[in-house]
């Protein structure tokens, strides 16, 4: 019911009368005139409720009449009196119905009251009343009535105190709000008000309106008396205290913060009055140093009081927080203050409500902000805003550093203080999964002994101080333990938490703005507001430093999970946000705390360490307040959940870690999660932390990079407790995640993540060198995680990933680099299978970007990683072959780069790989790839590792060839193609198109890239390679060779076969000669190929008889080349090469290779042959003429030496030939090109060695020789017709060499015939042939021919001297083969009997064909002969074969008989007169020879012998004798001389008794002289000559008589008794015979044909023979009684004496 109503009014009425009535029965009896006021009162009430309608207002018109009576009665000073008039005052008031006047009067009263101190609490209520329920009251009359209050508040009652203070309060405040209200009023209207001035009158407030009026008095004079001044306005104050007026200037301040700000004058009094007397009132509060004594100053100094201090602090922070803006400056000092009042010399307790303000600022993060603008970033400027920080930080620190006074560590809390105070922390919320002790710890920071419990002092976000509203306190409080802490903690973490918040807050909106300008003008770029950030920045800056220091320390102290967790996530969103604002340092600052945190103590890890050496370097003493980062302590209460390795490079033992550190971990785990786009650099720190605590933690990496838990492989074991067993699936679990949501990340932070991950990698491969350590793989693990799950843009990502698994899998820690290659490869695989969009197929870049590693895994020199790399690829071929198009190349490359150093299980992986693409790839990889599967195929039979996929792979090219066989046309097609782009792109670039065999088609390359490979493979160092290469070579051009271009062709013989053989030429010349031993113990050698020289031998017979073949069955085809000619003489070449090396096998294929091309001609019109060969390989004789091909201006001639000779033998200039002719010249100057070969070959292999030869470089084999001969024949026949006299001198020179080569002993058994059959070897017969072929030829050739006839009897002749003089192999010893131990001699001459034996056949034959022609004639062939077979007739049986001497007579005599006939028939020319002498001598030597015959000649046999020697005498009687005068006298008379010597010639002295009639040669004796009779007398003496012979011969035979006989008959005397000596006998007897012969031949002639001389010789013979009768022998006796017989015919004289025969 409002006061009002007519009821109310009406009962106002009531109570006033009742009031009225009351009074006057009170004062009745002693106060009368009040009795007489009340009851004129009562009338006065009722006439104006009588009068007026607003009754109301009419009382309040008379109201101080109506009041009047009240008044009086409050005079009486009667205690009922009073209060009853009070109360009625009361009630009027109420009512509103007491004017200015009456209010006035009744403050009056009041006042008088008061001062007799009676009814007081009735007094204060009455004020109250009158002052809050109207306006009415102003000014003097206000002050007056606020003087009354304060008065009453200083009196003895302490009810009353109170009272008065809460009532001073309410006016205080009614007084503000009247202004308020007045204000409210005037709102609209606006006044010109003029600027205050600075007067020093401040009672003239002519300004302001009344309310304001009172309220700026009220506060001014509040001022002065705080100051301790007299007020100007509150008049009659007597007594003041300090605490009440801060604490009424603070609800003034803090309550109506808009009066001052919207008032000039008031905001003159907070600058002029109140700053200046907070400051001055501090100042006790800043001189103050605990502890130190006052002596040292002259005034003592004031103690600071805590009931002024604190309430200084109370309304130092209402200023801070409502009046900043005003005043800035004074702003800036207090906080200095406050700062300074957390120093540690300032008393407990005014740290701690220091501390409390600091924290109601904390709280306020916009405020922070103004700071931070106002003081922070202006220049010259307290940095207000970092000290505060700054400050907190260090007294947190100083809290552990300086141990409580009075409060040490081990004493808990008292019981007292704050409620909160020792209540141990609730473990709620985050501290669920916490400390698993059966006790719950009280909640406490402990650091190096110092304990510091922490209590709840405020709900977070709020600051709910203790202290500071600790009004009633006098006495400073005793602080409990941790309580400062406490607070700090909670204004750290507040300051924080605000900070954070409005800054994001702020951004988000920021990006939301940005995000709809770029909607809305898309072409734009977003300008944000520069101003917002720099504050945001600085804020940042300013403050980092601090909070990191506390926080950190914090953090280490920390024994209660919940703090841990604030503090941690504190330390996140600080990091969060700087990563936001781009702040690196503070953001890498705070990682590393975290990330030291999760860490056990003091653990080395250098990527920490460095940063905090950064750190600590930047000037964290701020103004003096040292801000260290203080270490964290090891001897930390935590309780410990596992123990493991650590992962440094030397190891420390174990390390433990503790649940804080796992749950540090967690945070990190979390920032790393949910902050990943801020990391940036600082990836680096998070991850090198995770990857320690994995390794502790004893996670290792499984497939596709996840972390498992695993045991360590080495070391003590990790140790881990059930608590973190379970958190570890977790953990492995968070991390997975942390790297799958890498895919969420933006491009540059996902580069950040693999940057770091890849120094971490570089880290640990760092550490894993020089040790067998087991690495960490947690960053190679990681960075496939991550590539796995961005495999949507690979692209940006791919370079550096696989750049640097492509170094880890160089590493030689083998299990570090298996899992660079697990990883690389697992994403290349993943690479390939995953949907690209656009696909692969279309993405060529991409695709070749993903194999790329692959290829680069090449270069990796580790086994290891090789075999995981092809592994790869035998999976990548299985799962995407048909797809890999343009990546075939690489993947090709990557199969073929293997090496000899890689083992065999590499290369067979490899292998494996490639055979997979030859049977299953060839037809889906483009054919330009074909010829790197060429390339890697023979670099597989290149390998030397494994031998039998060496000869595989050479099967592969088979295969190969095949496939290009079968698929020509389409392979062709597509490279032409191919081909045609390259030429555009080429000509476009301005390049020449490079590649090998160019300017072949590119089919034909195709294919000689494929002969090129099985070239190189056919000089391998191996053999069996070798062997294999080289047949399947030669077999694939024969197969497929149809298919190439004839150009090719010219490619195929000069790069390819003679490149081949020049490449086999110098091998096999370099070969070693040294022994192989078997290999292995296994394999067993042939002798035959025991060393390398000899293996090589097999490759070059193998070769050459390639290329012969491919010369034979191409010949059509390559005919048609220009070059054909020099082709032909490089095969020669190379022919003749092999036929002169030092090497039986090879010198012998040579000459087949040879014999082979030499089968071939071109057709001539002549031979059929040549036609009928090229039929029977298949080749259509149209094909032949080898002119078609060639085009008109080709040169004819292509040799000098060529020219020359068809000059030569021509005789003429050599014109171009006719058409038809030229293929004869082309012929002929092949097959003079063979000649010259032949030549060459049979000149250096049969050049005996000069020089002494104790070693033997080399003899050519017989096989060797028979086969360089047999290719004479065959070869003649083509170059007969200008075979010169030259060429047969040289060919002499060949045979006689080759005949002459002796054989090696160890091959003699096979050769040589056994000594006993004379049988020519096949060279001989060779060497036979050869002449045979030549005469036969010169036989049936022009007579121009005939000339060669001698050089051919000079060959053989020299042949038939073999028999007894064998041939000289340069200063060679050789031994005959009869005397020849196999094991002894190291060369066996041949036995040449049989050879010069047939030779002789042959010369014997010949010249029966061509005695009479000339040439014949005019060499002196004749004489050639006789003086040949000299030798053997001299020797006789000295001949080494018994049968040459016998075939010599035979030879002679049939020679002879041919012979001398024309000797005879041409005497007259002179041409024979050098044979005759040359034929005594050979009678001469053979008849008498000086030869013995063996001791086991028998009797028969030399009868035999006999008989020739009487042979030879006869022809000489028949042939020669009787045309004694055609012949030279000379030779006559040796004959004669021979003759005689051999009718009487003398015996060998060796002949036993028995055999001396036979052995004494009588036939012989008695044939000759009887020739020698017969021609002494024969009566025919056609010419003087003959005579001349007779005499000559008889004058001979009897002087030689008379010798004998002399000498017998001296001897006989001297012997005496002893019988003389057998032969002496027998020639004696043999002279008898003969004089007795004489004697009847001279009885038998004319006696006119008897020379006189002869007569006269017989005669003196008489007395000779006479001396001889004293002879004891009987058989001389008998003999000598034949002889002395015919002499009785001399007895009587002769009739006549004429001597004739001188002439």
């Amino acid at each position: 019911m409002s006061t009002s109503s007519p009821e109310a009014v009406k009962k106002l009425l009531e109570n006033m009368q009742t009031d009225l009535r009351s009074l006057s029965m009170e004062c009745k009896k002693k106060f009368p005139p009040v009795k007489e006021a009340a009851e004129s009162g009562i009338v006065k009430i009722k006439t104006i409720a009588a009068r007026n309608t607003d009754i109301l207002a009419a009382l309040k018109e008379n109201s101080s009449e109506v009041v009047q009576p009240f008044l009086m009665g409050c005079g009486t000073k009667e205690p009922k009196i009073t209060q009853l008039c009070l109360a009625a005052i009361q009630r009027l008031m109420s009512h509103e119905v007491v004017s200015e006047a009456a209010a006035g009067n009744i403050i009056n009263m009041l006042w008088q009251l008061m001062e007799n101190g009676l009814e007081e609490l009735k007094l204060l209520q009455t004020v109250l009343v009158l002052l809050t329920t109207n306006t009415v009251v102003h000014d003097e009359v206000l002050s007056k009535a606020i003087v009354l209050c304060f008065r009453l508040h200083f009196t003895k009652d302490n009810i009353t105190n109170n009272t008065a203070a809460a009532t001073v309060r309410q006016v205080v405040t009614v007084v503000f709000e009247r202004m308020v209200a007045e204000d409210e009023r005037f709102k609209g209207i606006v006044e010109q008000t003029p600027p205050v001035q600075g007067n020093t009158n401040r009672r003239s407030v002519s300004t302001l309106r009344p309310s304001a009026k009172d309220a700026y008095m009220l506060f001014q004079d509040l001022c002065q008396l705080v100051n301790a001044d007299a007020p100007y306005w509150l008049v009659g104050m007597t007594e003041m205290t300090r605490t009440f007026g801060l604490e009424l200037l603070e609800s003034v301040l803090n309550d109506f913060p808009g009066v001052f700000l919207q008032h000039q004058e008031f905001s003159f009094l907070l600058k002029e009055r109140v700053c200046p007397l907070v400051i001055k009132l501090f100042s006790p509060n800043i001189k103050f140093r605990q502890g130190s004594s006052s002596s040292a100053s002259p005034a003592p100094v004031e103690k600071p009081y805590f009931p002024i201090c604190m309430r200084l602090l109370r309304v130092v922070s209402v200023l801070i927080k409502h009046f900043y803006s005003l005043l800035v400056t004074e702003c800036e000092i207090f906080l200095s203050l406050l700062v300074k009042f957390l120093d540690g010399e300032k008393p407990q307790w005014l740290r701690a409500v220091a501390v409390e303000s600091v924290h109601r600022l904390c709280v306020q993060p916009h405020l922070l902000r103004s700071f931070c603008q106002s003081y922070d970033m202006k220049q010259h400027s307290t940095k207000v805003f970092r000290d505060i920080v700054n400050a907190l930080g260090s007294f947190i620190q100083s809290l552990f550093i300086v141990p409580n006074a009075g409060n040490p560590a081990a004493v808990s809390a008292p019981a007292g203080g704050s409620g909160s105070g020792t209540q141990s922390t609730v473990q709620g919320g985050q501290g669920t999964g916490g400390v698993s002790g059966n006790l719950t710890t009280q909640a406490a920071f402990e650091y190096r002994g110092t304990w510091i419990p922490l209590m709840t002092v405020s709900v977070q976000g709020s600051a709910k101080a203790t202290y500071l509203e600790m009004l009633d306190k006098v006495e400073p409080p005793s602080i409990p333990e941790g309580y400062a802490m406490s607070v700090a903690f909670s204004a750290l973490l507040d300051l924080v938490r605000g900070i954070t918040s409005m800054i994001e807050r702020e951004l988000a909106a920021e990006e939301e703005a940005a995000a709809e300008f770029r909607e809305t003008h898309p072409d734009q770029e977003w300008q944000p507001q520069q101003g917002a950030h720099m504050v945001w920045e600085e804020m940042v800056n300013a403050c980092w430093c601090g909070l990191l220091a506390a926080l950190s320390l914090l953090l280490d102290a920390s024994t209660d999970e919940t703090a841990t967790e604030n503090i941690l996530k504190a330390e996140l969103t600080m990091a969060s946000l700087c990563g936001r604002l781009g702040l690196v340092t503070p953001r890498d600052a705070f990682i590393t705390a975290i990330c030291k945190a999760s860490l056990p103590p003091h653990y080395a890890l250098t990527v920490l360490s460095s940063n905090a050496a950064n750190l600590s370097s930047k000037a964290y003493s701020i103004q003096g307040q040292s801000v260290q980062i203080i270490s964290p302590s090891s001897e930390s209460h935590q309780q410990v959940v596992a123990v493991g390795q650590p992962l440094t490079a030397q190891p420390q033992g174990t390390v433990v870690l503790t649940a804080k550190n796992i749950q540090c971990m967690r945070t990190l785990l979390n920032l790393a999660h949910c902050h990943g786009a801020v990391l940036g650099t600082s990836w680096q720190l998070v991850l090198a932390t995770l990857q320690h605590l994995v390794w502790i933690l004893g996670l290792k990496p499984g497939v596709g990079g996840a972390l498992k838990p695993g045991r360590a492989v080495e070391g003590p074991s990790t140790v881990l407790t059930t608590a973190v067993m379970t958190d570890l699936p977790v953990i492995s679990n968070i991390l997975s995640r942390l790297f799958e949501s890498s895919q969420y990340l933006d491009d540059v932070s996902l580069h950040h993540l693999i940057n770091a991950l890849c120094s971490l990698s570089l880290e640990a491969m760092e550490m894993a060198y020089g040790n067998n350590k087991e690495p960490s793989l947690f960053a190679v693990a990681k960075l496939l995680e991550t590539g796995l799950v961005n495999m949507d843009r690979i692209e940006i990502l791919w370079r550096p990933l696989t750049g640097h698994l492509l170094e880890v899998c160089q590493h030689p820690n083998s299990r570090m680099r298996e899992w660079g290659a697990e990883a690389l490869t697992a994403l290349i695989k993943a690479g390939l299978a995953y949907k690209h969009d656009p696909p692969l197929a279309q993405n060529q870049r991409l695709q070749l970007l993903l194999l790329n590693p692959l290829k680069e895994l090449s270069n990796v020199l580790h086994a290891d990683i090789r075999q995981k790399q092809l592994e790869s690829v035998l999976q990548i071929l299985q799962s995407q072959g048909d797809s890999l198009g343009p990546g075939w190349p690489l993947v090709l490359g990557v199969i073929g780069a293997i090496r000899n150093d890689q083992g065999e299980s590499l290369i067979r992986t490899a292998f494996q790989c490639l055979q997979l693409v030859v049977t299953d790839f060839l037809p889906t990889m483009p054919c330009t790839c074909l010829q790197i599967v060429v390339d890697v195929a023979g670099s597989f039979g290149l390998q030397n590792q494994e031998l039998n996929i060496s000869l595989t792979s050479i099967g592969l090219l088979w295969n190969i060839s095949d496939y290009f066989f079968q698929r020509g046309e389409a392979i062709t097609q597509e490279l032409e193609r191919e081909e045609e782009a390259q030429q555009k792109q080429a000509k476009e670039k301005g390049e020449t198109l490079n590649r090998p065999f160019h300017p072949a088609p590119p089919f034909d390359c195709l294919w000689l890239c494929l002969y090129a490979k099985l070239g190189e493979l056919c000089v391998d160092p191996r053999p069996a390679v070798r062997k294999s290469a080289g047949q399947t070579l030669f077999s694939t051009i024969a197969a497929h060779g149809t298919l190439l271009q004839q150009p090719t062709w010219h490619i195929v013989v000069w790069k390819v076969l003679f490149h081949l053989l020049d490449c086999v030429r110098t091998s096999s010349t370099t070969a070693d000669k040294e022994k192989i031993e078997s290999g292995g113990g296994n394999i067993l050698i042939h002798h035959s190929r025991d060393t390398a020289e000899k293996q090589w031998a097999e490759t070059w017979v193998l070769t050459l008889a390639g290329v012969a073949r491919i010369f034979n069955t191409r010949r059509y085809l390559l005919q048609q080349l220009g070059d054909f000619f020099e082709a032909w003489e490089v095969l020669l070449n190379h022919i003749q090469s092999a036929a002169l090396s030092k090497n039986n096998e090879v010198s012998l294929a040579a000459l087949k290779s040879f014999q082979e091309i030499l089968q071939i001609v071109t057709p001539n019109k002549d031979s059929d042959k040549a036609g009928d060969a090229l039929a029977a390989m298949g080749v259509p004789p149209v094909l032949i003429d080898p002119l078609s091909a060639s085009g008109p201006g080709r040169p004819l001639v292509r040799s000098d030496s060529l020219v020359e000779r068809l000059t030569r033998y021509n005789g003429a200039e050599l014109q171009a030939p006719p058409p038809g002719e030229e293929s004869a010249l082309e012929d002929s100057a092949l097959w003079w090109s063979a000649w010259n070969t032949w030549y060459r070959t049979g000149t250096d292999s049969t050049r005996p060695p000069s020089g002494p030869t104790e070693k033997l470089s080399f003899i050519p084999s017989q096989p060797f020789l028979t086969a360089l001969i047999q290719i004479f024949p065959a070869l003649y026949q083509h170059i007969k017709t200008n075979f010169s006299m030259e060429d047969l001198k040289k060919l002499g020179v060949i045979l006689h060499g080759a005949v002459s080569v002796p054989i090696s002993s160890d091959a003699s058994p096979f050769i040589l015939p056994s000594y006993t059959e004379a049988v020519l070897t096949s060279l001989q017969e060779a060497v036979l042939t050869a002449l045979d072929v030549l005469q036969k030829a010169i036989c049936v050739g022009p007579e121009n021919l005939q000339v060669m006839y001698p050089a051919i009897f000079e060959q053989l002749l020299l042949f038939v001297e073999f028999s007894c003089k064998p041939p000289q192999y340069g200063r060679m010893e050789t031994k005959h083969v009869a005397n020849a131990k196999y094991n002894q001699a190291e060369w066996v001459a041949l036995n040449y009997v049989p050879f010069a034996e047939r030779s002789l056949e042959v010369v014997v034959d010949l010249y029966h064909k061509t005695a009479c022609h000339k040439a014949v004639i005019n060499e002196k062939v004749l004489q050639s002969i006789i003086k040949s077979l000299r030798m053997p007739l001299g020797l006789k049986y000295s001949c080494p074969s018994e049968s040459t001497w016998k075939l010599a007579v035979s030879s002679l005599l049939k020679v002879l008989s041919i012979g001398l006939p024309v000797a005879r028939q041409h005497a007259s020319s002179g041409k024979f007169d050098t044979m005759w002498p040359e034929l005594a001598n050979a009678f001469e030597d053979f008849l008498f020879t000086k030869s013995i015959p063996p001791d086991n000649l028998s009797i028969q046999e030399f009868q035999k012998n006999e008989t020739i020697d009487v042979e030879v005498v006869q022809l000489i009687s028949t042939e020669i004798l009787p045309f004694a005068n055609f012949i030279p006298k000379d030779f006559v008379g040796q004959i004669m001389a021979m003759l005689n010597r051999g009718s009487i010639h003398s015996q060998s002295p060796s002949f036993t008794e028995a055999e001396i009639d036979v052995r004494m040669r009588e036939d012989f004796s008695k044939v000759c002289f009887e020739t020698l009779l017969q021609f002494s007398f024969s009566n025919k003496v056609s010419t003087p000559q003959e005579g001349y012979i007779s005499r000559m011969a008889l004058s001979v035979l009897l002087k030689r008589s008379q010798d004998v006989l002399r000498r017998y008959v001296e001897d006989e005397r001297l012997s005496g008794r002893c019988p003389l000596p057998r032969q002496q006998v027998t020639e004696i007897i043999f002279v008898l015979k003969a004089i007795s012969t004489l004697m009847d031949s001279l009885k038998k002639t004319q006696p006119e044909n008897v020379d006189g001389n002869t007569w006269a010789q017989v005669i003196a013979l008489y007395p000779t023979l006479v001396e001889c009768i004293t002879c004891s022998s009987s058989e001389v006796s008998s003999a000598l009684k034949e002889a002395l017989g015919p002499f009785k015919d001399f007895m009587q004289p002769p009739v006549s004496r004429v001597q004739n025969g001188e002439s």
